[in-house]
């Protein structure tokens, strides 16, 4: 994957798992995939989560994971773990740091609080969290880490939940992670936040006010993390191209 200072995103298939009924809001279970994203910028390649990793037997139980291993996904990509710089983990549950302890030595930059609740226990899966060589760089809000790539915090699934913002010549690109499950649920609290400040008559939906922050860098396309669908805006725009794995479908989720 060729590396340039426009922050080039290619999406990675790591598999997926299979959400309970109970976790759903509905009668059947939902099968929802694990979405990283490789991130190739002049300062090197970074890895924005990094798949399912191993748990107990009651989680594998629970969420019946089939996992594509992060060194076949990135080999696809025509990298390797060793061409990886540093790491961003929306959050630490094990369906997105799963790959994390085959990069010792990586810097893995997550918020404070995040690693902070991953250590107090009964969170994630402790042996994907502190593990032989882990190297964490902590954040305690938003940071521009490599010129034109922003970490932004967008909690609510978790307290130290964060985005990762791609500055690009053709429209920025955000991958959000969990900070919404779905690209429709992104659309709806975008929509909620404009008729807001179109002053509409309320009663209104809820958003979170980290969209503000967001809507600043005046996102083209922002990409999730379990659910392959994308959001863009309804302005007519060029589509920013993201290389995908042979395969995969995007469906766009406009609002």
């Amino acid at each position: 994957m060729t590396r340039n200072s426009a922050a080039a995103v290619r999406r990675l298939d790591l598999g997926y798992f299979v959400r309970p009924a109970e976790e759903t809001g509905g009668p059947h279970p939902r099968v929802e995939p694990a979405l990283a994203y490789l991130v190739a910028h002049d300062r090197g390649l970074l890895l924005f989560d990094t798949g399912i990793g191993a748990a107990d037997p009651e989680t594998e139980a629970h969420y019946r994971p089939r996992r594509r291993s992060l060194q076949a996904a990135l080999a696809a990509a025509g990298t390797t773990l060793a061409d990886i710089s540093a790491v961003v983990n929306c959050h630490l549950h094990f369906d997105h740091c799963g790959g994390n302890p085959l990069l010792p030595g990586t810097p893995i930059m997550v918020q404070d609080v995040e690693l902070a609740t991953a250590r107090n226990g009964g969170y994630t899966i402790d042996e994907l969290v502190d593990f032989p060589g882990a190297t964490y760089e902590l954040l305690t809000g938003e940071a521009e880490i490599w010129p034109g790539v922003w970490i932004i915090p967008t909690p609510g699934h978790t307290d130290g939940h964060q985005s990762l913002v791609l500055r690009r010549p053709d429209g920025t690109v955000v991958l959000a992670g969990q900070a919404h499950d779905f690209a429709t649920d992104f659309a709806t609290a975008h929509l909620a936040r404009h008729a807001t400040l179109d002053g509409a008559d309320r009663p209104l939906p809820p958003y979170a006010s980290w969209l503000d922050r967001l809507a600043a860098f005046d996102p083209r396309r922002v990409y999730f993390a379990h659910d392959a669908s994308v959001w863009e805006p309804t302005t007519g725009v060029e589509p920013v191209r993201v290389e995908r794995n042979v395969g995969s479908v995007e469906r766009n989720v406009r609002s």
